[in-house]
């Protein structure tokens, strides 16, 4: 018996002219992190490329929060590498979770979404964003309004009875 020679892999070769890519190249660099960064869905921008520690771009602002009602802290960051986002209210670690979430709304804008409000929500929030290059941090205010009972009636209506509509007696005229 014997046995079949084993196929051979075809030959490498070389590509034509002018068609050469150097992996070390700068702008090679550059363009391989604008393809990873859409390939994430994230924008190529020049803030995200240099490396140092999380910027604060545009702070907190305080919210008024109507019980019931659903809360939203903004913030805009700028952070490379991608930097560990945590809040807090009154200096408590929130989690993400029902009550809290975590938003992502774009590379830059990250937001946390208070539900439910409530009296208990009243409180001072914070942002504290890190990288391996050093942390930078905000905070604002929720303050809640609750809702309204309707007015009461002054005790001296609420107390008499209602009054019965009395009939319109027809007024004569001497003239007439």
């Amino acid at each position: 018996m014997s046995k079949a020679a084993p196929a051979k892999k075809p030959a490498a070769t070389a590509p034509p002219p002018g068609c050469t890519l150097d992996i070390n190249d700068p702008q090679v660099q550059k363009a391989a992190i604008r393809i990873q960064a859409s390939y994430r869905g994230h924008r190529s921008r020049k803030e995200m490329r240099e490396t140092g520690p999380p910027r604060v771009l545009e702070p907190l602002k305080d919210v008024v929060l109507i019980e019931g009602s659903a809360a939203k802290l903004t913030c805009r960051i700028s952070a490379f590498p991608d930097p560990f986002i945590r809040w807090s209210k009154d200096g408590k670690e929130l989690r993400d979770g029902p009550k809290y979430r975590y938003i992502f709304e774009d590379p830059d804008v990250v937001a946390l979404v208070v539900r439910d409000g409530e009296l208990a929500d009243l409180g001072q929030y914070s942002i504290n964003v890190t990288n391996p290059f050093g942390q930078c941090s905000d905070s604002a205010r929720i303050l809640v309004e609750g809702t309204r009972a309707p007015r009461a009636m002054p005790p001296s209506r609420a107390a008499s009875p209602p009054r019965r509509p009395q009939p319109i007696q027809p007024r004569v005229y001497p003239w007439a």
